[in-house]
């Protein structure tokens, strides 16, 4: 008998049929994006040790995670569905991730190896320009910027003349903490927040799923929203972790519990807005349970091909900063400080991240003055395209820090 292969209405399902065998070569669990917002049965949005797995998957198997965009919203302008939540629900209800899986004969204590095999991007893609970015304190006023996506390329009519290259990849990449990592985690973010540091606290607003972490769910004082990276992964917002990269989680419950979201079509090194080009996405990976954990006590880690590292342009421009200010004036992210002495220097010892920010900051008056971008305009594309590398962290007091622009997505000065 010639085998014959038939395949399922979905293309990465593969049956053979041979000597009237029947087996699965490779059948690949899918999960996720049902429904018009994130649903109880494939989603949460919040993180905890009591929040049921949703599906099981062996080591080695192919998983499909279809993602939904950051904020859950309905992209398709064509769309009528009006979201009960209402408009104002984006910090309640960000970020809906697919998930978690277990995976089966991962043990706490265990490292899970996830590889990134495929990133399919959904048609259309935002990003938000608000006060909250890195250098929100710049922003004239709030913009949103939609984008139309394909397999190659990022394009917007509100930002004419420009076309961003696919750079996929997921924002988040995690597992569950268990209860001794919740319980260290919640106590180190509550004591930033009462000092005045910036911190993501509970809540349970819109939180998924509600019976775990809602308004009446047993943990809702308890569930660590998704903001923050921390050991488990989380929302790392490394853009290097692309199709072929390997990333490394610490095991802290049996099975894992995996679940990605937050999938970026592209996003500079500092997402400096608050978000890069935001979209629902078809992510595919393959995971391995290595047994013992590695040396992931601060994080995870990840490996894969170097051609990730690279600029996707022939020609850039980039920027320098240093850690300098003027006199009287007080960096925002250290406002809760108080200090009087911060205050009064016009240079700080070794702070990279001042150094940044004059790198962003000299970037965003280039854009304007060299590219005809409103001011709103460069820090979205400052977001989505400008990679933000350190340049030495030896030479004190003045740590270096450096904004690089490809100048290939400048369609209409090529």
């Amino acid at each position: 008998m010639v085998p014959a292969v038939l395949r399922s209405s979905a293309w990465w399902t593969v049956i053979f049929l041979a000597s009237g065998a029947v087996f699965a070569q490779d059948v690949v669990l899918v999960i996720g994006r049902e429904g018009n917002q994130c649903a109880e049965d494939t989603c949460i949005n919040r993180l905890h040790y009591a929040i049921p797995m949703k599906a099981r998957a062996r080591p080695g198997q192919t998983i499909l995670f279809k993602t939904r965009n950051a904020g859950d919203h309905h992209l398709d302008p064509a769309s009528t569905y009006v979201d009960p939540r209402g408009s104002e629900r984006v910090l309640g209800a960000v970020h809906p991730l697919t998930g978690p899986v277990y995976i089966e004969g991962a043990r706490a204590g265990d490292t899970l190896k996830v590889t990134i095999l495929d990133i399919a991007p959904g048609p259309f893609g935002y990003t938000r320009v608000s006060p909250y970015g890195f250098v929100g304190d710049q922003i004239p006023e709030p913009l949103y910027v939609f984008w139309h996506l394909s397999r190659t390329a990022a394009a917007t009519p509100d930002i004419p003349g420009v076309r961003i290259p696919n750079a996929s990849f997921p924002g988040i990449v995690t597992v569950l903490p268990g209860p001794k990592e919740v319980r260290r985690m919640l106590d180190r973010e509550t004591a930033l927040a009462e000092a005045g540091g910036a911190a993501s606290l509970p809540n349970p607003e819109f939180a998924v799923p509600a019976a775990v972490c809602g308004l009446q769910g047993k943990y809702s004082g308890e569930c660590l929203r998704t903001g923050p990276p921390r050991e488990n992964g989380g929302n790392m917002d490394i853009r290097y972790l692309g199709v072929g990269v390997t990333i490394y989680l610490p095991c802290y419950l049996d099975g894992c519990g995996l679940a990605i979201g937050d999938v970026h079509f592209a996003q500079g090194d500092g997402e400096i807005s608050g978000t890069a080009i935001e979209m629902d996405s078809d992510t595919m990976v393959t995971t391995e349970v290595i047994k013992g954990r590695a040396q992931l006590t601060r994080g995870p880690h990840y490996e894969g091909p170097a051609h990730l590292l690279d600029i996707p342009s022939r020609r850039f421009y980039a920027t320098t900063g240093f850690p300098f200010k003027q006199s009287g004036e007080m960096p925002r992210d250290m406002l809760y400080l108080d200090s009087p002495k911060i205050a009064g220097l016009e240079n700080l010892s070794k702070d990279i991240s001042l150094a940044a920010r004059n790198a962003l900051l000299e970037m965003i008056d280039y854009m304007v003055e060299n590219h005809g971008l409103t001011r709103g305009q460069a820090v979205a594309i400052a977001s989505v395209a400008v990679d933000l590398r350190i340049g030495q962290v030896v030479d004190a007091p003045n740590v270096g820090a450096t904004a690089i622009l490809p100048l290939d997505i400048f369609t209409n000065e090529r």
